[in-house]
């Protein structure tokens, strides 16, 4: 099991933010985390990635916890998060991601500008490494936070809302490289709003709102009354449309 979530609890700010949540997501599985704004989806993200204290229980990647197992995660943060002005090139965008394994003030290493080279042919910006990043299309700066994250070569791979505002071509190179990492054996807990997507690409749904709500096959979860209580709604016609249930 690469990821193990058990009972966790999550204050901010003196609010409980998250409580009680428990999650898995085994290698070569991709777990769509799905909920409204401020269920705590981008809480639990930084958590796992030992960003943010637990109030109460336990986050375990592979055995250890998440300061132990930092250099074996990949994280990609939505794309606003992100510095695009500074004066740096595609590839030195993407070598950031291996800051870890190469340490502050350390010149990269034969291994490290390896990784950066396969990460950059993953998501198809080979041709652009020496572009800066200020002059990328948003798909462009997607796939170079992806390629930042693959820097690390890693188990886990945690994305925070990666198709959105994407072009339909960045969707299906993201779409296939995640179907051919989970094939590898990568864990992956990808948040997202594009519900249909995450129904046809994801093997489990996670319904999270500040604790799980339903956890399961896409499949599995047709019952509308489980999709209206994880968005803490009363009855939505859209919501049910674009899930293709009815009540």
């Amino acid at each position: 099991m690469s990821l193990q979530v058990d009972a966790i609890s999550v204050e901010l700010g003196g609010r409980l933010v998250l409580h009680d949540v428990d999650l898995t997501v085994d290698a070569s599985e991709q777990v769509g985390l799905i909920g409204p704004n401020g269920a705590g989806k981008t809480t639990l993200l930084r958590s796992l990635l030992g960003l943010l204290p637990l109030r109460s229980g336990a986050i375990t990647i592979n055995g250890r916890t998440p300061a132990e197992a930092r250099g074996t995660i990949g994280y990609v943060p939505q794309r606003h998060e992100f510095v695009w002005d500074y004066p740096v090139d595609v590839r030195t965008a993407a070598m950031t991601g291996r800051t870890h394994h190469i340490g502050w003030l350390r010149r990269p290493r034969k291994a490290d500008h390896a990784a950066i080279d396969q990460a950059l042919e993953r998501v198809d910006l080979t041709d652009l490494a020496r572009r800066p990043i200020g002059e990328l299309s948003g798909g462009q700066r997607q796939r170079v936070l992806v390629a930042r994250a693959l820097a690390v070569q890693p188990k886990l791979l945690l994305l925070d809302e990666p198709f959105t505002g994407l072009d339909v071509l960045t969707q299906e190179i993201l779409t296939r490289l995640f179907k051919n990492l989970t094939a590898e054996g990568t864990a992956i807990l990808m948040t997202t709003h594009d519900l249909p997507a995450a129904a046809d690409t994801c093997s489990r749904l996670c319904l999270l709102n500040e604790t799980v709500v339903a956890d399961g096959p896409p499949d599995e979860l047709r019952d509308p009354a489980v999709w209206l209580r994880a968005f803490g709604v009363a009855r939505s016609e859209q919501l049910l449309h674009s899930l293709g249930v009815t009540r």
